[in-house]
């Protein structure tokens, strides 16, 4: 069934929970978060995020996203991650899209709340939830292109500060908040240290639900600590599409005497492997592993 993030969310920071959310940028990613999903009988939250709009274009993933969370046996958010400009946030509203992030986290926090706001301001006319994100997940090294906005920063200037969450939510009217805390996207070279207590400290002062991006490369502990410090979203995408391609790589070692390999075969074995991965994460998020 399909429900909006604020739904999803808000159920979940009340039972102390998170939920995964999964960027799927085919179909065989949005068939393994489903049935894992389905299996564990958990809500989840769909994601397309507009950085992978040349391999994966809104206009025709987007449909098929929302169509196969109608018909899904639990709840469903279907999600625009990272929407960098209001336009194609408002083209994901249109396709029916339950909730849309804005990122304005690399902007001055002047122009992040005025954006953030005017997101929260235009979803409300179609009844669509807004994430926004205050703070700097960063790439770690070797996690793809550096951004040179990066280069100076410090861990300090990253993290979210508790008072100015507070603030940022008042004056934006957002449903959810991603903070930083000591993540990063993509895959680590250095294992990460994470803020917990800062967690807590956010979620007492704005009092709505709070993600995290970049959870590739946290232990099962340390995300049970994120969630009782208030975390109720879970980013998660690089991992699992990493089993996706670790698993077909195998197929290919194991079937190497075969002339003849099938595309289908190999999206069949990744699918199933990305399954599995979904399906672990979902349970550490749930708390039943």
């Amino acid at each position: 069934m399909l429900v909006t993030l604020k739904e999803i969310s808000q159920k979940a920071m009340a039972e102390k929970y998170a939920v995964g959310a999964f960027n799927t940028v085919n179909l065989d990613s949005i068939r393994a978060v489903l049935d894992a999903a389905e299996g564990l009988g958990q809500p989840v939250i769909l994601q397309h995020a507009q950085l992978h709009e040349s391999i994966a274009p809104l206009d025709i993933i987007g449909p098929i996203m929302v169509e196969m969370a109608k018909k899904a046996t639990v709840p469903v958010c279907v999600h625009l991650d990272h929407g960098s400009d209001i336009g194609y946030l408002l083209r994901a509203m249109q396709l029916g899209f339950t909730s849309v992030m804005f990122d304005g986290s690399a902007l001055p926090y002047d122009e992040n709340v005025s954006l953030s706001k005017a997101t929260a301001e235009t979803a409300a006319t179609y009844g669509v939830s807004v994430e926004a994100e205050l703070g700097r997940v960063l790439r770690p090294e070797g996690g793809g292109e550096p951004d040179p906005t990066e280069a100076t920063l410090t861990p300090e200037d990253c993290y979210t500060k508790p008072d100015e969450a507070a603030a940022f939510v008042a004056e934006t009217g957002i449903d959810a908040l991603a903070i930083a805390f000591g993540t990063a996207h993509g895959v680590y070279d250095v294992k990460p240290v994470l803020d917990v207590d800062r967690v807590a400290l956010i979620r007492d002062a704005i009092g709505i639900p709070l993600v995290m991006h970049g959870g590739s490369g946290v232990t099962d502990e340390e995300f049970h600590k994120a969630i009782a410090g208030g975390i109720t979203k879970v980013n998660y995408f690089t991992y699992m599409g990493l089993a996706g391609g670790k698993a077909v790589r195998r197929y290919l070692a194991e079937n190497a005497d075969r002339e003849n390999i099938r595309y289908d075969e190999m999206s069949e074995v990744a699918r199933l492997a990305m399954e599995a991965d979904a399906a672990h994460a979902i349970g550490i998020f749930a708390g039943l592993e």
